[in-house]
């Protein structure tokens, strides 16, 4: 009888943590390849719906702008309510593409508070990214918030998630992109603690930081 998938899972950190064990070349262009997509994929969606919306694609980052009155909250929850059904959308477009079964529930534990610790962190600097760049140039936005996911990437024991639309979705998904489901609510109160305290430490360090909240990603229409 094949191995089901928590055991598989438990199999495979077994192996991965063999201090003799040499990962095949295609986990080592995996590793390579999955931040070079973080590094990407931000600009052009930020580009094409920034003049739309703003490009906002994190309910953590919609959440702040509206504490900031960058938008108003009857919106912020429009928008943060289709961001999470996007994810989730985004997840069975994936399983379908690859020829999987359109859900799978992830039985990649993520639990400790070593990784929750890393989503506090890693969401805490993409809000500071994101309000120190959009005084002054928000034109450049996009592109440092794809070098800071690219790097958080690494220099995170969680691998950033840093969104709480993504870790819905990416709890859908029984990958090594997953996340079990259980673990998914601490995630998420560390992202927007994370996102809270960096918006109020730039509200300290910016007072007139509200003025520019409708311009949180790049400028764009209300109407």
């Amino acid at each position: 009888m094949e191995p089901g998938p928590a055991e598989f899972w438990s199999r495979s950190t077994e192996v991965y943590q063999n201090p003799r064990f040499q990962p095949p070349p295609a986990v080592l262009k995996t590793r390579c390849l999955v931040p070079l997509s973080l590094l990407v994929d931000p600009v052009p969606k930020s580009l094409t719906f920034g003049p739309i919306s703003g490009a906002h694609l994190n309910p953590a980052v919609t959440l702040a702008d509206a504490i900031e009155h960058g938008i108003p909250w009857s919106e912020a929850v429009v928008y943060m309510l289709v961001q999470c059904a996007g994810g989730v959308a985004g997840a069975i477009i994936a399983h379908l593409m690859f020829g999987l079964h359109w859900y799978s529930f992830s039985s990649h534990s993520r639990h400790g508070w070593a990784l929750v610790l890393s989503e506090f962190v890693a969401t805490f600097g993409l809000l500071s990214v994101i309000w120190g760049c959009s005084r002054l140039r928000s034109g450049v936005v996009p592109f440092a918030v794809a070098t800071y996911i690219t790097a958080a990437y690494w220099f995170t024991a969680s691998t950033s998630f840093a969104n709480p639309a993504v870790t819905i979705a990416r709890s859908l998904s029984d990958t090594f992109a997953g996340i079990r489901p259980s673990d998914v609510p601490l995630f998420i109160v560390a992202q927007l603690a994370g996102a809270l305290t960096a918006t109020f430490l730039f509200r300290w360090l910016v007072p007139n930081l509200p003025l520019h909240a409708d311009e949180v990603l790049i400028p764009h229409s209300h109407s």
